[in-house]
């Protein structure tokens, strides 16, 4: 059977990749793909985007299942649009794709259902939030209410940094229409988590643990990204967290959809922040798999995807458990010049490896030019490699790429560096 996986990042690499591993898969689309899936055996790229012309394409190739990567087409209906045309798709309904589409929308939804989360207000108008600020002081942080591809959250430790942030938002209008209201919450401390689970539902099958670097820089600096590297599992993440998780985040989230009406399926991503006394509290939620989480996660599984995602279409994820790799695994982001605010495109790149057996380069931001591979975003590439620790799998990601080359490359060199010192500690 064939399926299509819509996307072009490095989690859709690990996506495809993976389902294309299933004995019971001929081929995997992927719309549009990069560099990288254009490459790999059993991947087929499609240059198309639109959603209801990714839906003409499913039915015209007899696609079995389609598999939603980013978040932009799930805010935009494909899944409604795909379930009208009688075509089979994992992921949130538009309706249920707000959690992730609107941090109002989701702010609210957790005071609804007692979901725990920081304190909130949120804003149309630059003069109010401006007013917020200055009554609570900071730190503080500030999101664009839409979709921003990562960029629209600042962590503000003054109030001219607050503020600008607001004048940016709501006054410059950078992020376009992501940027028509703020939300403004309270500052969380402690140490973040990615807690991704497959839904079906009523059911939920948590997969392997894992923690994302947000800033661009060494020692958590600089400014928000899509995401500079990740590690699975995250040892913060304890078993009787886990479980609590599970019990007083997750579940609320499905049983709050039903309740007002949706049925939550797909991929839930929920942020973490774990206060020193190891309490969670959401700092947002996803509604799809996490990029750069799902490159460690998924080279870290054992068990087919497919059926996996069989199970959840099925509404019986409470029949079936994923198997991983007692391995740890760690992604290293190499980006672009001028990443996150102006990404350098059309670079050669140089020196990418041969897949080893403890690693794999996915692709984010390429293409195929003239035979070379090039850069086409800001996220390139995701060094993934694992190891019998954290460390080990550290130490072999920057081995590998200490080997790849391209104009301005810039990357973190501490990924991981939070589990190591717990480690050490």
């Amino acid at each position: 059977m064939k399926l299509l996986v819509v996307g072009s990042g490095g989690r859709e690499h690990a996506i495809a990749w993976r389902l294309a591993q299933s004995p019971r898969i001929q081929k995997v689309f992927v719309a549009p793909g990069n560099g990288g899936t254009a490459r790999e055996a059993g991947l087929e790229n499609v240059a198309i985007s639109a959603i209801d012309k990714l839906a003409e394409f499913a039915r015209a190739e007899n696609i079995y299942l389609t598999v939603v990567g980013p978040e932009a087409p799930l805010a935009g209906g494909i899944v409604d649009l795909f379930r009208s045309r009688g075509l089979r798709i994992l992921g949130p309904t538009q309706a249920c794709a707000r959690l992730e589409s609107s941090k109002q929308f989701a702010k609210e939804f957790m005071i609804r259902h007692g979901i725990p989360t920081a304190e909130f207000s949120s804003f149309d108008t630059a003069s109010a939030a401006h007013a917020y600020i200055d009554a609570h002081g900071t730190p503080i942080v500030v999101k664009a209410d839409g979709l921003a591809a990562g960029k629209g959250v600042v962590v503000a430790t003054s109030a001219d940094e607050a503020h600008r942030a607001v004048e940016r938002i709501l006054v410059e209008r950078s992020l376009g229409a992501a940027g028509s209201r703020v939300v403004i919450e309270g500052f969380l401390d402690g140490e973040e988590a990615s807690f991704i689970v497959l839904a079906d539902g009523e059911h939920v099958l948590p997969l392997a643990t894992s923690q994302d670097h947000k800033r661009l820089k060494d020692g958590d600096k600089g400014p928000n990204t899509g995401g500079m590297g990740a590690y699975s599992p995250a040892p913060v993440v304890t078993p009787e967290l886990h479980a609590r998780v599970v019990r007083e985040i997750i579940q609320p989230v499905l049983a709050g959809m039903t309740e007002e009406g949706q049925r939550y399926t797909g991929f839930l991503y929920a942020g973490l922040m774990i206060d020193g006394s190891g309490n969670p509290r959401v700092l947002e939620f996803n509604c799809r798999l996490g990029d750069p989480e799902t490159q460690p996660i998924l080279l870290r599984l054992k068990s087919d995807l497919f059926e996996l995602i069989e199970h959840a279409m099925d509404g019986k994820l409470d029949r079936v458990k994923a198997e991983w790799d007692r391995r740890a695994a760690l992604g290293v982001v190499l980006a672009a010049a001028g990443y996150p605010d102006a990404p350098k495109k059309g670079d050669v790149v140089t020196g990418l490896p041969a897949t080893g057996e403890d690693f794999r380069v996915f692709h984010s931001g390429t293409a195929l030019k003239d035979g070379f591979v090039v850069t086409s975003g800001g996220r390139v590439l995701c060094v993934t490699a694992l190891g019998d620790s954290i460390k080990v799998a550290q130490r072999r990601a920057y081995e590998v790429v200490e080997g790849i080359r391209f104009a301005g490359m810039q990357y973190r060199r501490d990924i991981g560096h939070r589990a190591v010192a717990a480690r050490r500690s």
